[in-house]
Order: C-alpha cells, then sequence, then structure tokens
C-alpha cells in the first residue's frame, strides 16, 4: 500500500440536494455513508422520468435547508429533521415542508441511498487548488457535494491515477471506479445561492468537464478525518 494523502473532511447528505452535514467520522456500508442521501424529493408530474428528483438546479433555496438527524450516530433508524431558511424546523416527511418547496412536490425514502451515479464520491484539495477553488474546505468544497474530501500528498489531479484502483481509507476499502462527469449543481454557490456558470466553462475547457471521482465500497468500514488514505499496489 502506498500512503496518497488524508482525510481531510466527511459530508453525508441526508437529504439530496439539501445542506451537507460535515463528520468527524462515519461508518461506510454496501450503500455508502450511513445515512447518505436517503431521503429525495419528487418534482411534480415527474415520477415516469428518468430523473424525477428535486434538485438545486430547479430550485437552488434547497442548499439552505438545513437536515439533521435527531440520533446521528444511527442515522438509518431515526428521523430527519430540516431547519428551514425561515428558523423553523419540521419532520421531513411533514406534508408541510414538500409543500414549502413547490406544489405538487413530494418526499420519499430509500433504505440503499438515492445516487446519481454511485454511492460514494471523492475530490482532492489538490484538484480543487489546481483550478483555484479551495477556500478552506467549505463551501469551495462542498459545492462540488463530495463524501470524502483527501488531502493529497501530490500536486494537479491525482486522482485521476486511482481511476480503476482501490483505496484503503481507514477501515473502508473502495474501488475508484470513474470519474465524476460535472452538471450544473457546482455553479451554484452554497452560501450565498450565486450562479457562476464560469466554474463548469473551466471545468469543461479543462477536464472536458470531470471533476472528482465515483466509487463503490469493497469492504465496509469506519471512516474518520485524519485518516491516512492508502493507494493499492
Amino acid at each position: 500500500m502506498i500512503v496518497v494523502g488524508r482525510v481531510a473532511a466527511l459530508w453525508r447528505y441526508p437529504v439530496k440536494s439539501m445542506s451537507a452535514e460535515e463528520l468527524g467520522c462515519a461508518e461506510v456500508s454496501w450503500q455508502g455513508l450511513a445515512g447518505d442521501r436517503r431521503w429525495a424529493f419528487i418534482r411534480d408530474g415527474q415520477v415516469r422520468t428518468g430523473f424525477p428528483w428535486l434538485t438545486m438546479r430547479e430550485l437552488p433555496d434547497m442548499a439552505h435547508y438545513r437536515p439533521r438527524f435527531t440520533d446521528p450516530h444511527r442515522p438509518d433508524a431515526s428521523p430527519v429533521l430540516v431547519r428551514t431558511p425561515s428558523g423553523g424546523e419540521l419532520d421531513v416527511a411533514d406534508p408541510a415542508l414538500a409543500a414549502e418547496l413547490g406544489p405538487g412536490v413530494r418526499v420519499i425514502k430509500q433504505r440503499g441511498g438515492i445516487f446519481d451515479t454511485m454511492p460514494l464520491s471523492l475530490l482532492t484539495t489538490a484538484a480543487l487548488a489546481s483550478l483555484g477553488l479551495l477556500v478552506g474546505t467549505d463551501p469551495a468544497a462542498t459545492r462540488f457535494r463530495p463524501n470524502i474530501l483527501v488531502d493529497a500528498d501530490a500536486s494537479g489531479f491525482p486522482e485521476d491515477a486511482w481511476v480503476g484502483r482501490a483505496l484503503c481509507i481507514g477501515g473502508l476499502s473502495m474501488r475508484v471506479d470513474k470519474h465524476d462527469q460535472r452538471c450544473v449543481i457546482p455553479t451554484i454557490d452554497p452560501v450565498t445561492l450565486g450562479r457562476n456558470a464560469a466554474i463548469l466553462g473551466t471545468i469543461a475547457r479543462e477536464r472536458g468537464g470531470r471533476f472528482g471521482v465515483y466509487g463503490s465500497t469493497v469492504r465496509p468500514g469506519r471512516v474518520a478525518v485524519g485518516d491516512p488514505v492508502e493507494l493499492a499496489d
């Protein structure tokens, strides 16, 4: 094994496209980080489409809804409460929350997680710095909605060389399956909600639209901030 960096930050997203929940450690199963993207809202009249989810593409304000598990240590068995931009707090399944997000919107829960592609997403500080986007770890990183941010030992885009290989991170072993082909969501600032199309333009021009990587679990285990990230030889 070759040490290629350390875990700089961990995030899960209890509700798809809502605010991130930063973690010090997390259990990772075959379905990704415990509690990650277990809930999602569906747009009215979109149930039979390939992408029915309500996301920040349609409603940037979703970034200011802050979900939390009532028992953060047992996320898959505890209710989720969502703090709204007005300061109130509603159960994620409360019809009032869906109504606040738009007419005809409804919520679903999926035990295996509601992922666009794969259950784990990873990004390096080196990649962020290479595009001039690294300002601490938030919001520069969370606009890309990774689960694992790695402070890599190399410059440039070290995760490119990890595709098709395995990483050991704490007790987790994950396979890096593919590059993350980016959509418009990273153009939305999760704090100001302003859009910056130049970010996606830079990724398209410099990276062919690819930024960060997706992966899947090979061996479930616990991951913590500070854990070494080891690349299988």
